[in-house]
């Protein structure tokens, strides 16, 4: 599966303008979120569609982002993993 690329980011435009305004996030790349200098969470795109990877700990957990349901559960997550610290 590869990393969304700048088309797919625009289609998730909204979400990531929300997940930029949260504290402790550094955005390496366009997509590709780095908290405490690791990885966190990045975007993949494959023919089921757009998907996030979060770090939940030393695991990654891959949410689908593809509705607007979908995305308010990847913030969510985000927002639990990140009070977690």
């Amino acid at each position: 599966m590869k990393h969304a690329g700048s088309e797919a980011l625009s289609a998730l435009g909204g979400l990531l303008d929300e997940i930029r305004s949260r504290e402790g996030l550094v955005e390496r790349r366009p997509g590709v979120f780095y908290c405490k200098g690791r990885a966190f969470l990045h975007f993949h795109e494959d023919p089921s569609g757009l998907h996030a990877d979060l770090r939940l700990g030393a695991a990654w957990e891959r949410v689908r982002v593809e509705t607007w349901a979908e995305r308010q559960a990847l913030l969510s997550r985000l927002g639990e993993a990140l009070s977690k610290g």
